[in-house]
């Protein structure tokens, strides 16, 4: 299928790595010149010339951290009108809620609620301009089903969620969509932390861990950032323009409930 991308733009937020590089390389991969941000210089460098020798399509690497001024400002620069936006943050640690501060509070909000508003915020009106744009923000399976130990992610993740689904209804008619995509436990870094701080607070070896963890999901294994990638292409396609504020989880069926 061809999803009508070729000749776009993309701003792709948290992208050297993980899902967020598994968005980038599907949206290559459909003809959409994308812009890759993340902070870390080399490791993205290399992953852009990854997915050119992969793709052939235009890539280009902006080092900046996407939660300061400073660093959307960067993006911007790159791109000031672009006609698809992911963002994605790295989720903030996990642990007993009353261990965090405000500090830790301030700063799980403004990556995973703020940024990503402020970058909607700058590229929107754009957007309706041009009457095509597609948004999509890399959230959390914690979203539908919250965990107790990640409790600033469940917090700033559901206001950003809240947030998009007053605005996605306002813009959809200018051929412009808001959704997300909320990821189960996929073969990353973050899920490798995630699982690493479970297994030490129950006192068992990583694959132990892990191994409980896949035991929970019907498919039977962690997901595979491609997958991840290619659902974000297709919610970014030509297609996708009569459907906005909607939540797609993409977690092997470990939600277990009916909605």
């Amino acid at each position: 299928m061809d999803l009508g991308l070729r000749g776009k733009s993309a701003i792709v937020c948290g992208a050297s790595k993980g899902l967020g590089r598994a968005c980038a390389t599907s949206l290559a991969r459909e003809g959409v010149n994308v812009i890759i941000v993340a902070r870390g210089k080399e490791e993205l460098e290399k992953t852009a010339a990854e997915i050119r020798a992969a793709t052939g399509a235009t890539i280009t690497a902006i080092a900046a951290d996407i939660t300061t001024e400073e660093g959307r400002a960067a993006a911007l620069a790159a791109c000031p009108n672009p006609d698809i936006l992911v963002t994605n943050a790295g989720g903030p640690p996990a642990g007993d809620f009353r261990k965090h501060g405000r500090e830790d509070w301030e700063k799980a909000l403004n990556a995973n609620m703020l940024t990503p508003i402020e970058l909607i915020k700058a590229t929107i009106d754009g957007m309706i301009a041009r009457k095509f744009g597609r948004i999509v923000n890399i959230t959390s399976s914690a979203v539908k089903a919250p965990l107790d130990s990640l409790g600033l992610s469940n917090g700033a993740r559901s206001g950003l969620t809240g947030f998009v689904a007053g605005l996605s209804r306002s813009n959809v008619r200018h051929n412009v969509t808001i959704n997300n995509l909320l990821p189960g436990l996929f073969d990353t870094d973050r899920q490798k932390a995630t699982v690493g701080h479970w297994a030490k607070e129950r006192g068992i070896t990583f694959e132990e861990m892990k191994a409980q963890r896949v035991a929970h999901i019907p498919a039977g294994r962690l997901g595979i950032p491609a997958e991840f990638g290619d659902a974000c292409a297709f919610l970014c396609s030509a297609q996708m323009g009569y459907v906005t504020g909607q939540n797609f989880l993409i977690d092997g069926g470990a939600y277990p409930g009916t909605f």
